[in-house]
C-alpha cells in the first residue's frame, strides 16, 4: 500500500508515494506528475490575475491535475480581505467547471468560508491543509462537509492528538508541506494516535483519496 502526501510543495519522486505537489500557475514544472495547481492568497498580484487563472483553467482540464489549490483565505495579511475572497471565488468558478476538489489555506477565516461555500453552493470536496486548530472548530467544518489534513501541527503539538482523533476517519490526510520530516513520520504518529498497524492507516487515507479524487 502506496503512502499519499496530501499537500506538499517538493516532489520527491519515490515509488511508494503519490503525491499532490503544490503548483503556482507562474512557476509551472510539467515534469511533476500529479499536482494541484492554484492562486496562494500571500501571492495574489493583480496584474498577473487574468494570466493565472487562464494557465489554472487549462490545467485543471488535464487528468494530471488533481486538484485546485492551494487557495483561500488569510486574514492574518495585508492583503485586503475583498480581494483575496474575489479571487478565491474566480478559483472556487473553475474547480465547479473542472469538478476537481479545493485545497485550502485557511487563516482565521472559518466563517468567511462557510459563508461562501453556502452561497456559492459548492459542489466539491473541500480540504483543508495543515489543519492545527481546536476540536469544535474541526467539527463545524466537518459538518459542513469539508475534509481535515494533517501534518506539521499534528508532529509538533501534543494537543492536537484529540483534535485529530475527533475527526472521523472518512474525513482526513496527511502531509508534510514544507517540513523536514518525512511523510512517514507523519504516519507513524498518527497511526500510533490511532491505535492501528501504519497499513491500516494507509487503507483509511487510500479510501478518502478515491472518494474525493476519484482515482
Amino acid at each position: 500500500m502506496a503512502y499519499f502526501n496530501l499537500h506538499t510543495h517538493k516532489f520527491t519522486n519515490q515509488p511508494d508515494r503519490l503525491e499532490l505537489v503544490n503548483q503556482y500557475p507562474w512557476a509551472f514544472d510539467s515534469s511533476i506528475p500529479q499536482y494541484s495547481i492554484g492562486i496562494h492568497p500571500w501571492y495574489i498580484e493583480e496584474t498577473r490575475l487574468p494570466s493565472d487563472l487562464q494557465l489554472i483553467d487549462e490545467k485543471l482540464a488535464l487528468p494530471e491535475c488533481l486538484a485546485l489549490g492551494e487557495c483561500g483565505l488569510d486574514k492574518r495579511i495585508d492583503i485586503p480581505l475583498t480581494l483575496q475572497i474575489e479571487v478565491f471565488e474566480k478559483q472556487i468558478a473553475l474547480a465547479e467547471k473542472h469538478q476537481k476538489p479545493l485545497v485550502l489555506h485557511l487563516v482565521a477565516a472559518y466563517q468567511e468560508l462557510l459563508e461562501i461555500k453556502n452561497r456559492l453552493q459548492i459542489s466539491v470536496p473541500v480540504v483543508l491543509h495543515g489543519f492545527s486548530k481546536n476540536a469544535q472548530v474541526a467539527k463545524h467544518l466537518v459538518d459542513h462537509g469539508c475534509y481535515l489534513s494533517f501534518g506539521k501541527y499534528l508532529l509538533r503539538n501534543p494537543e492536537l492528538k484529540e483534535v485529530f482523533l475527533s475527526v472521523p476517519n472518512d474525513r482526513f490526510f496527511l502531509e508534510t508541506d514544507t517540513i523536514e520530516e518525512t511523510l512517514e513520520e507523519v504516519y507513524v504518529l498518527a497511526a500510533q494516535y490511532k491505535g492501528i498497524t501504519v497499513e491500516a492507516l494507509q487503507e483509511l487515507v487510500e479510501a478518502n483519496r478515491m472518494q474525493v479524487f476519484g482515482i
